[in-house]
């Protein structure tokens, strides 16, 4: 491994928001380090006025130029920041991709991405079972001016064909696992069927982040995260991302970014820089602890059905074994008695948060047809398996005890 360097200043590159993630491995003599030591120092210059170890925050709107034309990379935070930059180098990283944006939220990510890529008449084959946020998005606004959204199994191979046959497809987008029913998609298999409709392949990797899934290795065009979730993972910010390793990608969405104002801000940015140093550490303990969880409730007398992928029950667990590196933190379960049972379960916890969140470092439980799924029409909100009844579990970083005996308490509540 090559010697750090430290005496440099930031890259003056041609485009403000163009991200070199492989020159900036080999700058701090990162090229052959593990994703833990990444999520550490990838993307970080060392201050170049102070030394300061952390990003500063350029808290500025404007930067002053040397002369017409010459400027140090950034001209106006609106088209790119130093700190924003930082963590798109660090996410382009963490991917294994070479470019990244960042986004005021997830849905801005979305947004900037289906207005870089999809004019009228154009279409998109999306999962059945997605964020709800993502079906009003294409539904309620990009419909009327004349993108068609065709939302279907895209877990299953004959449906994914069938809706990639007989007409133009800009992209596919699909949610793996799927929220919140946790459906899992084949990768690989999508991004050969997509590149065989001429089509590209956007992944929202937010559920499980690079440190379980790695979609580019399996064929991906485009990764999406809502970096509100397990990237930041403190309940702290919202914000979004688009990775790509396609520069001409890359520059389509760093000119719809800026031309519809959505680029996140540097707080935020740096906020999110401090969270993603544990997310190898976070994610682990996630995991565990949702797999405890998820064995628990399978036994529980009050709860009907569990959906963990790191159950051996889990319809899809080949495909999650072959897929993720773990389960994930995300539970969804049945509890007996039905839609009145569980608001009760909901109302009786104390330590889980009820809250329209997932990811952070508490527990957070959610009822999805009332909350994060309620713009979803009812039809395919159950075509999708988003039944009225189905309770979310973001698993955090408590100890898993004290999780169980406040589930099994307000368990209780529901008889």
């Amino acid at each position: 491994m090559k010697e750090q360097v430290t005496d440099f200043e930031f890259p003056n590159t041609n485009h403000p928001n163009r991200v070199a993630t492989l020159g900036t491995l080999l700058d701090l003599g990162l090229e052959d380090c593990q994703f833990d030591t990444l999520a550490l120092h990838a993307g970080a210059y060392p201050d170049p006025t102070t030394g300061a170890m952390l990003t500063p925050i350029y808290q500025t709107t404007t930067y002053r130029q040397e002369a017409v034309g010459k400027d140090k990379g950034f001209t106006y935070s609106r088209s790119g920041n130093p700190t924003v930059s930082a963590l798109e180098r660090r996410l382009a990283a963490l991917e294994g991709a070479e470019f990244c944006t960042c986004y005021g939220t997830g849905l801005a990510a979305t947004t900037v991405l289906c207005l870089a890529l999809l004019r009228a008449g154009d279409g998109v084959v999306v999962s059945q079972a997605v964020y709800g946020g993502t079906v009003r998005l294409l539904r309620q606004v990009l419909e009327q001016f004349g993108v068609i959204a065709d939302f279907v199994d895209t877990s299953d191979e004959e449906t994914l064909k069938t809706a990639l046959t007989g007409k133009p497809t800009r992209f596919v987008f699909i949610e793996t696992p799927a929220n919140p029913t946790l459906k899992l998609t084949d990768i690989h298999l999508a991004a050969s069927l997509a590149k065989e409709a001429d089509a590209l392949l956007v992944v929202d990797n937010t559920l499980l982040t690079p440190a379980l899934q790695r979609p580019f290795e399996l064929g991906a065009d485009i990764v999406l995260h809502s970096t509100t979730k397990f990237i930041e993972g403190h309940n702290a910010t919202v914000g979004g991302a688009l990775i790509t390793c396609d520069a001409e990608l890359h520059e389509r969405l760093s000119f719809a970014r800026n031309a519809i104002g959505a680029i996140q801000s540097p707080f935020p940015a740096w906020l999110t820089l401090q969270g993603v140093k544990t997310l190898p550490l976070r994610m682990v303990r996630h995991s565990e602890n949702a797999l405890q969880i998820a064995r628990f409730l399978k036994v529980h007398d009050r709860v009907a059905d569990v959906i963990y992928p790191g159950l051996e029950s889990f319809a899809q667990f080949e495909l999650a074994q072959r897929q993720q590196r773990t389960g994930g933190a995300l539970i969804a379960f049945e509890v007996e008695g039905g839609v009145e049972a569980g608001i009760r379960l909901m109302n009786s916890v104390r330590l889980c948060a009820l809250a329209e969140n997932l990811g952070a470092a508490e527990t957070i439980i959610t009822h999805p047809a009332s909350m994060t799924h309620a713009d979803v029409p009812p039809a395919q909100r159950e075509a999708a398996g988003v039944t009225d009844g189905l309770v979310r579990l973001s698993v955090g970083l408590e100890d898993p005890r004290d999780l169980m005996i406040d589930l099994d308490r307000a368990l209780f509540n529901t008889k």
